[in-house]
């Protein structure tokens, strides 16, 4: 068996499951009833396994802290940006950018904070853009 899985380090995993089926439509793999400290769980979204393991510094399983997340970041291209980004400012995720509308590059992106220190980039296409052609916008924004 093969496979890659985005493995996030949370305070509560089960908390942080709550919250992600509330913003996306994600399916259970596996879902641990453990103490706090020891709890795992394994979902898909959108074909891609997340695995969330509970913050257990004694297995130095450290979760980034809201006030100061860490550089990478997980990017979900959706049907409904401004929905799922209601959603998520509804449950008391942290606006980084707002959905903002690049017409040129044919898509939507926005950019939330979650309770548990993760960063997300949501992105809705709404016509597709060669990358030739992303390259050739670029270089013409940028000698203007």
């Amino acid at each position: 068996m093969v496979g890659v899985e985005l493995d996030l380090v949370v305070k509560d995993c089960l908390k942080a499951l709550e919250l992600y089926e509330n913003i996306f439509e994600i399916e259970r793999v596996e879902v641990t009833n453990l103490p706090l400290g020891q709890n795992e769980v394994v979902f898909t979204l959108f074909g891609v396994h997340f695995h969330l393991l509970d913050e257990n510094p004694e297995f130095h399983l450290i979760a980034p802290k809201p006030e100061d997340p860490k550089t990478s970041w997980v990017n979900v291209t959706v049907l409904d940006i401004k929905g799922t980004y209601a959603k998520a400012m509804d449950l008391g995720c942290t606006e980084v950018q707002p959905v903002t509308e690049m017409p040129d590059y044919g898509v939507s992106n926005a950019i939330f904070t979650d309770p548990f220190g993760y960063v997300w980039m949501l992105h809705q296409v709404h016509k597709e853009v060669s990358h030739e052609e992303r390259i050739q916008l670029w270089e013409e924004k940028r000698k203007n």
